[in-house]
């Protein structure tokens, strides 16, 4: 986990921005909104605020507020994720039984602990700051990652409301796929991973090389009117098309269309945070987990990329970091722009499934104590997304950034990108 170089002015001031725009994002919920969990993968809003601020109380404070004492005893239970070296924790899947502390007991305890940050920040000696700033960057960071969750937790949350309430934004005009364009990589031994400056996650690191055979991406992400083709084909019908868990999941669950999909009179509609509006065509697919992209490249005659394959791509092309970002304030993935030649939606719109496991990279090592639990652990059972989405807080995302996933999970704001060797190949659909 590397960072930049920071002062206790600077420091205090990104402090600020993050810690605001939490709470600008949990702005337009009341406190019943903040307090629903809809399905264990889901936490309440005030959970995702509370949270983040027991990361800051207790990986700073704790060790380095002089006479520390905890806000409140039993927030340390409460709000505590995943750190069992921490202690223990209260049982993820009954969040919503949290009742107490509410949505402004909660920013009571936000405002509390930040008070508290920026008295230490501002009283303590360069040499200090030094000795801290890698946490509260993690800190940082680390709270991006859950302005994000908070989006995506509080859209299944408002789609179970009958009235289907919208959290913020306009739906986009209606729209039509343009024709999907390929392009070229050359393989060859390449280098992956972060390269040390700046900031990043230990999961990124080491930076190391591995070879890569000549293959070529999509040019943009799969559209749903693509999607809708692959449906009408028997797509969620169609065992041979299937990994065999996946095909267990579709039977058992009953998948027949993306997540957040629902068939009224004939016409399909998709519920997103600005509404339920009947899909659009021209949108990338969102809401589909590892066994759908899967299903869909079989389908298509094509696979998804390595994340390698991603990364390389995505740094040889030349991508900077812009695109359909949370910044843009969409809430929701938006058509491609015009074709260049290029490849598209690089960033924004949807996280892209890749085929790889999530993996430690050759040499890996988690940092040592509590924090060293925050990526490491969860190395078994999950498949890596590459890119960013709508949801994704500008500052947030890089060609080296490793999401994850359980090849299950549809709440996600994941897309596809098409891959193959770079020769074209038959299909079983249409592309």
């Amino acid at each position: 986990m590397t960072t930049t170089e920071w002062d206790a002015e600077s420091l205090t001031r990104r402090f600020d921005e993050v810690r605001s725009h939490t709470e600008s994002l949990a702005g337009p919920l009341s406190p019943e909104d903040q307090t629903v969990q809809s399905m264990p993968d889901v936490s309440p809003t005030k959970w995702h605020r509370a949270h983040v601020t027991w990361f800051f109380e207790t990986f700073v404070l704790a060790e380095h507020e002089a006479g520390f004492t905890p806000f409140q005893d039993t927030y340390w239970f409460l709000f505590n994720s995943y750190y069992e070296a921490v202690g223990p924790r209260f049982s993820r899947a009954d969040r919503g039984v949290i009742t107490r502390p509410g949505a402004h007991d909660v920013g009571v305890y936000r405002g509390n602990v930040d008070a508290r940050m920026r008295d230490l920040m501002a009283s303590v000696d360069s040499g200090t700051i030094e000795k801290l700033t890698p946490t509260i960057e993690l800190g940082f960071h680390h709270e991006q990652q859950h302005q994000e969750l908070l989006l995506m937790d509080i859209k299944h949350v408002l789609s179970m409301n009958p009235m289907r309430p919208a959290y913020a934004g306009s739906p986009s005009a209606t729209s039509t796929p343009d024709a999907l364009g390929w392009v070229e990589v050359t393989g060859g031994l390449v280098e992956i991973g972060h390269p040390g400056a700046g900031f990043s996650f230990d999961n990124e690191l080491p930076q190391h090389q591995t070879w890569l055979n000549p293959y070529r991406l999509a040019d943009r992400l799969t559209t749903n009117g693509e999607w809708l083709e692959f449906m009408a084909d028997g797509g969620y019908a169609r065992p041979e098309l299937w990994l065999s868990d996946g095909w267990a999941r579709v039977k058992a669950e009953g998948w027949e269309a993306p997540f957040y999909w629902e068939q009224v009179d004939g016409v399909w509609f998709e519920h997103t945070l600005n509404g339920t509006w009947p899909v659009n065509p021209g949108l990338p697919a969102s809401h589909v987990s590892h066994y759908e992209a899967d299903a869909y490249a079989t389908w298509a005659g094509k696979r998804l990329p390595t994340e390698a394959e991603w990364e390389h791509a995505v740094t040889s092309d030349g991508q900077e970091v812009q695109g359909n970002l949370a910044d843009s304030r969409t809430f929701h993935p938006q058509p491609a722009p015009a074709a260049n030649g290029r490849l598209r939606q690089v960033y924004g719109d949807c996280w892209e499934w890749t085929s790889s496991a999530y993996l430690p990279y050759p040499g890996f090592h988690p940092a040592e104590g509590a924090i060293g639990e925050y990526n490491g652990k969860f190395m078994s059972n999950q498949m890596v997304l590459r890119g960013g989405c709508a949801l994704t807080p500008p500052g947030h995302a890089r060609a080296t950034y490793r999401n994850f996933f359980p090849p299950g999970s549809r709440w996600a704001l994941s897309g596809v990108r098409l891959a193959d060797g770079g020769v074209p190949t038959s299909t079983a659909g249409a592309v």
